[in-house]
């Protein structure tokens, strides 16, 4: 990925004052702890996500700092109440806790054990904890507990050492979720995807050179370009030993699907995914895959609808890291401010793919 581009994704959020007032009309709970704003006219100052009736942005200004906005003669706003940490800080204090101790635990910590380190009870902190994470204690748990195999699996002697190193107490029990959270058998993704047979195709399009591959599971990328054999290249570092195995003509039918879908996204791609990433990357593709052609977000928003509001550098992370093109429409994410920022397969590409949704 081009590293301009990643920068780009990469910049804060609320940089700008248009953007933070943005924020403050739509009363951001992102934006909270980004900056402060002050009221001219009332003279108290204000988190971004005040539920107070917003005055006019000429009698509006905005602190970096809590302090910042006291130093100019504001006080704190009685409705919103910015120089308390109040509950949501709490709440994240506590789910950051339990998440500790799920990561650094050889076994998944009982529900009881991890509301006693959040601080709450078990009820309240299982619906506090899917509020913040977008999952489920026990799905947190599974979701690190497979990042943690897929390194032991790197380094361990066997396949079943890596099983038990990371904490499942049965091998059956984790056979029947591998594929899922591997995307091919252990003793495969130990291999480098040794016995893999992928299956892909090169075509062209009006962005460039489109590859498209495929496992018996599902499309696993679709990638654009300006040379078809860097586009190979990367294919083939990303399955260093797996084999992989030109299209033939049933397969050239397929590309020519993914092309249609591409001139014009608003057809769909009815078509079976092969998604492989994080527990949390998948969190972020499945809310791009929610945004509709024609409409954009920015990365906070994203960050937002997941959960995790103060997660916006992740998701810029897990959108560049996205390999299928379109069918996960990480082009719908753009900054704070409106600028297209960056894309894996160039900021013009995104550009014209957002100008084919606009299209009515």
């Amino acid at each position: 990925m081009n590293m301009m581009h990643s920068k780009q994704e990469l910049e804060p959020a609320f940089a700008s004052d248009e953007a933070r007032w943005n924020a403050v009309i739509q009363r951001d709970r992102s934006a909270d702890g980004h900056f402060f704003y002050s009221v001219r006219t009332t003279g108290v100052y204000c988190r971004p996500s005040c539920a107070a009736r917003p005055a006019l942005r000429k009698n509006v200004a905005f602190h970096a700092t809590r302090e910042d906005a006291e130093r100019a003669g504001f006080r704190a706003c009685k409705r919103c109440k910015p120089d308390q940490g109040g509950i949501a800080a709490a709440h994240a204090a506590g789910v950051a806790a339990a998440s500790r101790l799920i990561e650094t635990s050889g076994q998944m910590p009982s529900l009881d054990e991890l509301a006693g380190a959040a601080g709450m009870s078990r009820f309240h902190f299982h619906r506090v904890f899917k509020n913040l994470t977008g999952l489920t204690p026990k799905a947190y748990g599974t979701a690190r507990r497979a990042t943690r195999l897929r390194d032991q699996l790197q380094i361990a002697n066997s396949v079943t050492d890596a099983i038990y190193e990371t904490g499942f107490n049965s091998s059956g029990r984790f056979y029947a979720q591998a594929h899922d959270e591997l995307g091919m058998t252990p003793a495969r993704f130990r291999a480098g995807g040794a016995g893999e047979s992928i299956r892909f195709a090169v075509g062209e399009c009006s962005l460039g050179s489109i590859l498209v591959a495929k496992t018996d599971r599902g499309i696993c990328a679709i990638s654009l370009g300006d040379d078809p054999q860097a586009l190979v290249e990367e294919l083939q570092d990303r399955f260093p030993k797996a084999k992989l195995v030109g299209g033939d003509a049933d397969f050239e039918q397929l590309v020519a699907r993914v092309v249609g879908f591409v001139e014009s996204p608003q057809i769909g791609l009815e078509l079976p995914l092969d998604i492989r990433g994080t527990a949390f990357q998948k969190r972020v593709w499945q809310a791009l895959r929610e945004i509709p052609p024609g409409h954009t977000v920015s990365y906070a928003q994203v960050a937002q609808r997941i959960g995790e509001p103060a997660s916006v550098r992740a998701v810029a992370q897990a959108c560049a890291a996205n390999v299928l093109a379109v069918a996960i429409p990480c082009h719908r994410v753009i900054r704070n401010d409106g600028a297209l920022s960056g894309y894996r397969w160039g900021v013009e590409r995104k550009r014209v793919l957002l100008g084919k949704e606009a299209v009515k």
